[in-house]
């Protein structure tokens, strides 16, 4: 019966992943169990090693293998261009665009009252000290269009004024986008960021 439930307790754990739900991990269990050796044991492996030696970023808190990750490492990113992002997975959604060609600051958050999260339980102060000692032009927020984000970004634009430049992505109609299947919001982001042709 153990080994029943070795399998209940890999799809219960299955099942926390985002985007897996009791149903889909339990799908998911079963097709690793079915591709043992070619899947499931590598899987494994990989899972063990990046438990093993995956940290946090020291400088910019994204995540990597040694205490700077490549893209802090990497000399030819310290252009004095800073993107800062709410997440990791943010970061590396940038990163997937590959047009940003700078370094990252990843916050950890975004500041709410209502869940008693303020600036030092962010990486904000380390912030601050970034834009000084790496002698960094502009940051550009790469914030969520969300309240607290908004919140946020005005809130590291008042602190960072007169220090370098702040930008923020545009928002407003995606690429492929229709008007009629748009909220309100993103249209009154993207009339609010029109510009001239």
């Amino acid at each position: 019966m153990s080994g029943r439930q070795d399998i209940e307790d890999l799809i219960d754990l299955m099942a926390r992943l985002p985007g897996l739900g009791p149903r889909s991990a339990r799908r998911a269990v079963l097709h690793l169990i079915q591709k043992r050796g070619r899947l499931m044991q590598p899987l494994a492996q990989s899972m063990q090693q990046v438990a093993d030696n995956a940290r946090e970023c020291l400088r910019c808190g994204n995540i990597g293998t040694g205490d700077l990750c490549d893209i802090c490492a990497d000399e030819r990113r310290a252009n004095g261009e800073l993107c800062i992002v709410e997440d990791v997975s943010d970061l590396w959604a940038m990163e997937r665009a590959g047009v940003f060609k700078g370094r990252y600051h990843v916050l950890g958050g975004t500041l709410s009252a209502l869940d008693a999260i303020g600036p030092e339980e962010l990486r904000i102060p380390l912030l601050v000290q970034r834009v000084a000692d790496e002698q960094v032009r502009e940051v550009i927020l790469a914030l969520g269009a969300t309240v607290d984000g908004q919140t946020t970004a005005h809130y590291i634009s008042d602190e960072l004024s007169g220090r370098c430049e702040v930008s923020s992505l545009a928002q407003g109609v995606p690429v492929g986008g229709e008007l009629d299947y748009l909220d309100d919001g993103t249209i009154t982001a993207a009339l609010t960021a029109r510009k001239r042709l």
